[in-house]
């Protein structure tokens, strides 16, 4: 949500069940808080044996719930009062005695009771030994509770507790987090195939040397994780970042202005919208030496060519066949307006996110940005300071209503 966090009072349900993961989730609980989330921890009897509830109440600042009902309010049934509060539930660690409780549709402990009575997103984070995981009853339970609509975030694999490698361990919290944002996030890009680029690109000099820019990759790696919370198969196309894969992102790292081409070009056909974030280099060194560069001690002088036009190659093709809706970024640092529109106009765009480069606040490498949105049926809107990621879900959501029209 542009201008605030999207769990901001939001109620969530943390129901744990008894697995040795239940301790990571801990740790789950102070992040929701942190993000402005109210967490309402529930237990199954076998979760007080690994974590204390005491744990969790210090953590979520509130009453754990161990039972179907508490004798100390008895006029209060928890699976109802509780689920009818929540807007989401999240079941972390679901252990393979959970999920086919789920599955069969049973209520014999509180978290079952409360996703049997609960209208909103249920979110089920699996965690086992590999081969409960794998076996085909907890499979067929999993697909199962798919169709039910509920969400589940596939394990990870690696070493369990129990001594044995494989998949089965609690997912990481970012991607708990995904499918959080996910569940709580309108789907207006839903069956919509997105690809984005982001970050510099590195042309090379030498073996040790290249042309390059400072740019981050965040905005653009704002902008692929956004469009895929709302529902949009995505493509990431980055190069060179430190930044991590985002989960459930197929990401294609490259390094060089004609790779990021090459990709982009090759899948142009397939996408619904193509959004080309990344600072790519105008200008590649004329030629490359195989070996490195020596000083001559006279100077240095290097004949460089141009890389080709990515967003203007998109532009061309689609005013020849059907393409995807274009979306660019234009850094500039002076008379914004009139080099957008003429960028805008030129390369056949239907929105260009104009940004001031030599602002401090928004500039590459940092967490914020303010850009101006021009669309090719003349309107103009300046966004004010925010995060990058909110940035970016505004843009989505500009993106959505020009594909709605």
């Amino acid at each position: 949500m542009p201008g605030g966090n999207l769990l901001t009072d939001k109620k969530i349900i943390l129901g744990i069940s008894g697995g040795i993961a239940a301790y990571k989730v801990a740790d789950w609980v102070r992040k929701l808080r942190r993000e402005g989330a109210g967490v309402q921890v529930v237990m199954t009897g076998d979760a007080t044996r690994f974590v204390t509830p005491l744990t969790f109440a210090a953590l979520s600042g509130r009453k754990v719930y161990e039972g179907m009902f508490d004798p100390n309010d008895v006029e209060r049934i928890p699976h109802i009062s509780l689920a009818a509060e929540a807007d989401l539930i999240l079941i972390a660690p679901a252990t393979a005695q959970t999920i086919a409780r789920l599955a069969s549709g049973m209520a014999d402990d509180l978290p079952a009771a409360l996703v049997l009575a609960h209208q909103s997103p249920v979110i089920i984070c699996p965690a086992m030994n590999c081969n409960m995981y794998l076996h085909p009853a907890t499979q067929a339970n999993l697909d199962r509770l798919k169709t039910y609509g509920y969400r589940i975030v596939e394990p990870g694999r690696g070493s369990l507790a129990c001594d044995t490698e494989g998949p089965g361990r609690l997912a990481d919290w970012s991607y708990a987090k995904e499918a959080i944002y996910a569940a709580l996030t309108k789907q207006n890009l839903a069956d919509r195939k997105v690809l984005v680029t982001a970050g510099p690109t590195h042309e090379p000099l030498d073996p040790v040397r290249y042309l390059g820019n400072r740019s981050s990759g965040r905005m653009g790696f704002a902008l692929a994780v956004t469009a895929r919370r709302r529902g949009a198969e995505v493509t990431l196309v980055t190069g060179p970042s430190e930044l991590p894969d985002p989960p459930e992102i197929n990401v294609i790292r490259i390094s060089s202005a004609e790779e990021m081409a090459a990709e982009v070009l090759e899948r142009c056909q397939d996408m619904d919208v193509i959004v080309k974030a990344a600072a790519v280099s105008d200008f590649r060194p004329a030629e490359y030496s195989a070996g490195k560069l020596k000083k001559a001690g006279a100077g240095f002088t290097m004949n460089l060519t141009e890389n080709p036009d990515i967003l203007k190659t998109l532009g061309e093709r689609k005013g020849k066949s059907p393409l995807p809706l274009l979306v660019g970024f234009a850094a500039e640092s002076g008379d914004f307006i009139n080099e957008g529109r003429r960028k805008l106009r030129e390369k056949n765009l239907d929105l260009l996110a104009i940004n001031d480069i030599t602002s401090k606040e928004a500039g590459f490498g940092v967490e914020t940005n303010r850009i101006t949105l021009l669309n090719r049926h003349g309107d103009q809107e300046k966004i004010p300071l925010l995060s990058k990621e909110d940035t970016a879900d505004l843009i989505w959501k500009r993106v959505a209503d020009l594909l709605a029209q």
